[in-house]
């Protein structure tokens, strides 16, 4: 019976460090996580609300007279707008009305020509 002790010293020693080894894995797993949070704001959060925020500005600047770009690649003078809805001049006497969220980006003027 004595051929068994060894083999239970030797369990009780093989358990104390995987006790070890788990809290220091339980650390360096927070770090990863911490890490790849980071990793998720910097590369897509941050970014991504920083162009939100442009959109926004850039859509509460437009007015009537500015040369904009609508979402399906149309190109127009903003005739007016009216709280949520943008009447753009593609063409001469041709106007169309679109939702101020459709306008994707403002223009140089000049840059339509008449």
């Amino acid at each position: 019976m004595s051929f068994l002790i060894p083999t239970a010293l030797a369990a009780t020693t093989d358990a104390a460090a995987t006790t070890a080894t788990k809290s220091g894995g339980n650390l360096s797993f927070l770090l990863f996580i911490g890490v790849f949070f980071l990793f998720f704001y910097f590369f897509l959060i941050r970014p991504q609300s920083k162009r939100q925020k442009e959109m926004k500005q850039m859509l509460a600047a437009v007015s009537a007279g500015d040369e904009v770009v609508i979402g399906g690649g149309i190109l127009g003078v903003v005739v007016s707008i009216h709280e949520n809805i943008a009447s753009i001049e593609v063409a001469k006497g041709v106007e169309i009305k679109v939702q101020k969220t459709a306008i994707v980006a403002c223009l140089p003027k000049g840059t339509v020509k008449s």
